[in-house]
């Protein structure tokens, strides 16, 4: 068995000689240059599709950011302004403790 594939490894097999089948040409089967222009121009049209989505996605999460950042400055200001007597009332929310625990700078 192991001369048989050693046998089947090392015989060439008959290659046949690259050519077109009969009745084709070269240009029948080749996309040519206005193929290869027209793939060139939907990748770099692809290109900078993607990188405009980036860019518009960026643009909407530092947004949120800002406004996420901006609410938390006002609850904050408003949780100050309310004074020592708010018993652990944080942003206008009854019985909702601070994140830490403490009930608060009026508890204690």
């Amino acid at each position: 068995m192991h001369h048989f594939l050693i046998a089947l490894a090392t015989t060439p097999s008959p290659t046949p000689t690259p050519s077109l089948r009969p009745g084709l040409s070269e240009d029948q089967v080749t996309p040519g240059t206005w193929g290869f222009v027209l793939t060139a121009f939907i990748v770099v049209l692809t290109t900078f599709l993607i990188v405009d989505m980036v860019r518009r996605i960026r643009r909407v999460r530092y947004r949120a950011q800002v406004e996420e950042a901006l609410v938390g400055e006002t609850d904050g200001a408003e949780a100050e302004a309310d004074g020592a007597g708010t018993g652990g009332v944080v942003s206008g929310k009854p019985g909702v403790e601070e994140s830490d625990g403490d009930a608060g700078s009026g508890a204690r």
